[in-house]
């Protein structure tokens, strides 16, 4: 496992590769996709057995990815 973020890992071996949150098997997509719908921290808490520093790691993972982006008008 290596750590690309604080709370969030990834390991060819596990999901893939793609990036989890730390000590487990749930991708961050999953947990982006759960908040992009509509539920509640709580409620992916209690469904994935994740703390809510857990959840916050994925949320601030995925707006450090997307605030690199580099927008491209043309």
């Amino acid at each position: 496992m290596k750590e690309i973020f604080p709370g969030i890992e990834i390991d060819q071996n596990i999901q893939f590769g793609k990036p989890v949150i730390k000590g487990t098997r749930v991708p961050i997509e999953i947990l982006i996709g759960h908040i992009a719908a509509g539920d509640t921290i709580e409620s992916i808490m209690e469904e994935y057995r994740l703390t809510r520093t857990d959840v916050l790691a994925a949320l601030k993972y995925a707006t450090k990815l997307v605030s690199e982006e580099a927008v491209i008008s043309k």
